[in-house]
């Protein structure tokens, strides 16, 4: 929960702070992320139970990453991709962003008080193989 709460506070204040985009575009990628992540926590959460928020099932608390968490995320990354780059600085740019949230996860499944996140069967390193392809879905906003 400290890892969660820190973060939420954090990676908000950052995200408003660097934000060059308008308020509407940033509503799209906002509405865009909880979605997404809905329908894909709904299948490997929820269906599968590869990993999980805080408690197995519905959880208020799991709520607030989908919704305060992880659209500011998104936001950092949109207003930082190098868009007018070489496919080697994109590439890099993915590659250091996937292995940022690698980090984070792991930071994330610390034991509570600090951590809020669990694995099932889910094993991090699929995150090498996930994170880019949800990455570049988000870039082709």
């Amino acid at each position: 929960m400290v890892v969660l709460s820190i973060s939420i506070i954090l990676f908000n204040f950052i995200a408003w702070k660097i934000n060059r985009f308008p308020m509407l575009r940033v509503v799209h990628i906002w509405t865009f992320t909880i979605a997404f992540q809905m329908l894909f926590d709904i299948i490997i959460e929820f269906k599968y139970q590869a990993y999980w928020y805080f408690d197995k099932g519905i959880d208020l608390f799991g709520f607030l990453g989908h919704t305060l968490l992880i659209p500011p995320v998104n936001i950092m990354l949109l207003n930082w991709f190098p868009f007018h780059t070489s496919l080697i600085k994109k590439s890099m740019f993915i590659i250091a962003w996937t292995f940022a949230i690698m980090i984070y996860e792991i930071l994330a499944s610390l034991p509570e008080p600090w951590g809020f996140f669990h694995y099932g069967w889910w094993k991090l390193w699929y995150e090498i193989i996930a994170l880019p392809i949800l990455l570049f879905i988000l870039l082709s906003l």
